[in-house]
């Protein structure tokens, strides 16, 4: 009698939509690992009593998503550098007594960007727009590339420098409100939630370049207002659907000690938007 699939899931409030449970199965399959991977829904105020039921379940790991990546800082007894930075988890990996918790949403934007799209972030001028939780999770990985510098715009720019103050030790970043931004920038990424709301960030259109990538975090059937704002100002444009599939390879290599290839992953994706 063969042993049961080890058990994964994504925890969240809704958590209906999520498209982890496809990612992870597709994953699963491709690297025949025997594991199955659910949605489940977590009560907004029991977060803890959620994940801890999990593990009595026997459980292996979650990811985590709105509005739980705080709560999963705090009830992580180990967390990794790039959890640390970020102040927020996504990634939780159950081991014995320990609750591991890491962010892996920084290295799926990065990986995202230089591998698939194929655009350098080494030597380059990246701009960062917003200074929340999404903007945040992807300094660290950021600066890890060696820009030549990062800017980090928001309307408040005391956020952004407070933002410059915690990660001024691991590269050469500064803060900037968005009405002072007049000079182009390589890479243009979008970490506000404008687009949610089909609403814009508010930069002069000279932030974007002939030769400019503007990344917008959020994606979906079409292009967001942000990109088509950037595209129409000769920026070549790319939104978060890739950041979203390779994060949940980095998630699954975390557990299962194998990388997926992500490319079939993101076309079915794509397709299915």
């Amino acid at each position: 009698m063969s042993p049961s699939p080890e058990r994964y899931g994504v925890i969240g409030n809704p958590i209906a939509h999520s498209k982890s449970p496809d990612i992870h199965a597709e994953f699963a399959r491709q690297t025949a690992q025997h594991m199955v991977y659910e949605r489940i829904l977590a009560p907004v105020d029991a977060f803890a009593a959620s994940v801890h039921g999990l593990i009595v379940q026997g459980f292996k790991g979650a990811n985590v998503t709105v509005p739980f990546k705080l709560d999963a800082h705090a009830l992580a007894t180990t967390l990794t550098e790039r959890a640390q930075a970020a102040g927020a988890v996504n990634t939780l990996k159950f081991d014995g007594d320990r609750i591991i918790g890491d962010n892996t949403d920084g290295v799926g934007l990065v990986t995202d960007i230089v591998v698939n799209a194929g655009v350098a972030l080494r030597g380059r001028r990246v701009l960062l727009l917003g200074a929340g939780g999404a903007a945040r999770g992807v300094i660290l990985p950021i600066l890890a590339e060696s820009p030549e510098r990062l800017v980090i715009a928001n309307r408040t720019v005391s956020k952004a420098e407070e933002l410059v103050v915690q990660f001024t030790a691991n590269g050469k970043v500064s803060a900037s409100n968005f009405g002072a931004l007049h000079e182009p920038f390589d890479v243009v990424i979008n970490a506000t939630s404008a687009s949610l709301s089909a609403d814009l960030p508010p930069v002069a259109v000279e932030v974007f370049g002939a030769g400019s990538l503007a990344y917008d975090m959020m994606y979906g059937k079409e292009p967001t207002v942000f990109m088509q704002f950037a595209s129409r100002h000769g920026a070549s444009v790319r939104d978060g659907l890739g950041m979203l599939v390779e994060q949940a390879a980095e998630s699954f290599m975390l557990w299962r000690g194998v990388r997926p290839a992500t490319a079939s992953v993101f076309a079915a994706l794509r397709s299915r938007l």
